[in-house]
Formats: C-alpha cells, structure tokens, sequence
C-alpha cells in the first residue's frame, strides 16, 4: 500500500511538472502570437469546432473572408494574401490548440486523484484552484480577441495584461506546488512575518512590470523612443504633457507607459541590490545560490530590453525577453521559498 501511494505521488508529481512546461510553452507561443500580430487571425470562438485547423480551400477562404471583415486586415493588412493568412492563422491556431491540451490535460487526471488517489487534499485543493484559473484563462483570452474585432485594429492592452498576469498566476502556482510535493513540505506562500514582506515586495514589483510589459506589448509602444538610456534626447519623454496627477496615470499614453517600464525596472534592480544586502546582512547562506540566479536573469533582463528596443523590436530578441521574465520570477519564488523553509 505503501509503495502504491509512493507511486502514485510521483505520477501526481510529473503531471504537474508537464502541466507547468505545457504552460510555460503556452506564454512563449502567446507571446510569439502577439510579436507576429496574429492574435485576430480567428475571429470566431470555436471552441470545439476549431479543433482541426482549414483543410481544403473553400475553408480557407471563409477564414479568410471573415478576417476581411475586421478593422485590422481593413487599415493595416489589406495587401494581404491567402499565403500570408495562413501564417498568422497558424500563430493563434497552435495557441488556442495548446490552451485546450492543457485543459484537457489537467482536468482528466484531476479527476483521477481525486477519486482514486491519496494525494494530499491541500494539493488537490491547490489543483481545483489552478483549474478554476484555467477556465478563467480562457474565457478572459476569447474577451481580450473580441476587443479587436469590431472598433480596433489590435486587442486591449488591459485585456491582455489580464490574460498575460493569470498565465504567470497559473505558472507560479503551479512551480510553488511543485517545490511543496519534491520537497514534501506543505509550505504556505503567504505567512505574516515581518521580514518575509522583503519579499513580497519584490514579488509584487516583478508583477507590477509584467502588467506594464503587457501593456508595452498592447500599444506597441516600443516602436517609440528606441534609443537607451535617453528617450530620445531626455530622461522624461518629450510628447508627455503632465497637467495634473491625473496625467500620470494615462495608461494609453505610449510614450509615458515606455517611460514606467523603464523605470520599474531600474526600481527592480535597485532593489534587488537590497535585498542582497538583506541576505548578507542575516547570513542567509542557504540564499547564496538562489540569489545568484536571480541576479543573473534579472540583468539579462535588463540587458535583453535594452538590445530589443536598440535593434527596433527584433522578433527573436522580443521573445527572448519574454522568456527571460518567465526565468526571472520563477528565481525569485524559488528565492523566497528558500527562504521560509
């Protein structure tokens, strides 16, 4: 009976695992999805009859025809070909594929340890969670496609900030449920204590920048001030007007959303600094290491950002920065779960 529970708490353990790296591969091909405009290129939901993709012409055309009809293919890629379609298609099509292999994927086993299983209700509880935000994920990712569909010509950059924060949501949850099982602990994320809130901090920065990454990535606001570390010729852009506070939070102001990337970022390095002066401070040897990688993909963060906007948005350096903030938060929870254990 024994060994029978030890087995089953390893399958549990690496369907979690391939759920994280299928989730992981989803936000790189979301982000690839979003680099190469294709996130329009279905414009219907479908979602049990987008299963297959177009397979003779006549499909492909009425594809094709009902992306004609969207402001998008109207105002930006009217020249467009049948051939050219179909690379974007294929863009959203792996994309929204993907979104239902996971789903399907974590809700079958699900069911399994539930019913049949001996895993620990605290995980299995975790898991209902995930699945929950699963669900959401996709309903939130059909709500962001729909605000490009009628009056504009890419989706809402707060749309997709929602969608490009519950994927980290699920990611991290996911990666914080994985160091619980390899560990066998059952460690929670959040704890009262004072010096944990150092943490939480930086946590909350890394999100904070990744909602304004999203937003970066919405309003294509990279395509301006390409030049570092002056935007243009000034520390502050030079086409934003502030009046009133109310000014500092126009979040549809692409230069001034630029300009809050940037310095969030400076704000996260500066701060990484100190809570590696924390570490020190308290002989947190346990830390060394974890601290290490962290600082290691933050400035390759920071250097991946700055070559992106310098090369004018190379597709490959763009995803690469993408990638690297996925690598950046994970450190950083794997730093402060070393932490409290």
């Amino acid at each position: 009976m024994l060994a029978s529970d030890k087995k089953k708490n390893k399958l549990f353990y690496y369907w979690l695992l391939t759920t994280f790296l299928l989730v992981f591969m989803m936000i790189v091909v979301g982000g690839l999805t979003r680099l190469t405009n294709s996130g329009l290129s279905i414009t219907e939901w479908e979602l049990f009859k987008g299963i297959f993709p177009p397979l003779n012409p006549d499909t492909w055309n009425k594809y094709f025809s009902f992306y004609k009809d969207i402001p998008q293919y109207k105002l930006v890629n009217s020249g467009m070909t049948l051939e050219d379609f179909k690379v974007i298609f294929y863009w959203e099509y792996f994309h929204r594929i993907l979104g239902r292999i996971i789903g399907l994927f974590f809700l079958i086993p699900l069911i399994y340890f539930f019913l049949k299983s001996h895993i620990d209700k605290k995980h299995l509880l975790t898991c209902f969670k995930i699945f929950i935000l699963i669900l959401l994920q996709g309903f939130v990712g059909w709500y962001m496609v729909k605000s490009g569909l009628v009056n504009n010509i890419s989706v809402s950059h707060y749309r997709l900030s929602i969608h490009l924060t519950i994927a980290f949501f699920i990611m991290t949850i996911l990666f914080w449920t994985l160091l619980n099982i390899k560990n066998n602990k059952l460690t929670v994320f959040f704890k009262n204590n004072r010096a944990n809130y150092v943490f939480y901090f930086l946590i909350f920065l890394l999100f904070l920048q990744i909602v304004i990454g999203a937003f970066v990535s919405g309003l294509d606001a990279g395509r301006i001030y390409q030049t570092w570390p002056s935007m243009n010729y000034s520390y502050f852009p030079n086409d934003v007007v502030i009046n009133s506070m109310r000014d500092l939070f126009d979040f549809n102001n692409h230069g001034l959303i630029q300009f809050y990337h940037r310095n969030i970022a400076y704000l996260i390095l500066v701060y990484v600094f100190y809570a590696g002066y924390f570490i020190y401070k308290n002989n947190l040897r346990n830390l060394y290491k974890p601290f290490f990688l962290v600082s290691f993909f933050l400035l390759l963060q920071i250097f991946l950002g700055i070559i992106t906007l310098l090369s004018g948005l190379n597709i490959y350096l763009a995803s690469s920065h993408q990638i690297c903030s996925l690598l950046l938060i994970l450190s950083v929870i794997n730093l402060y779960y070393n932490y409290v254990n």
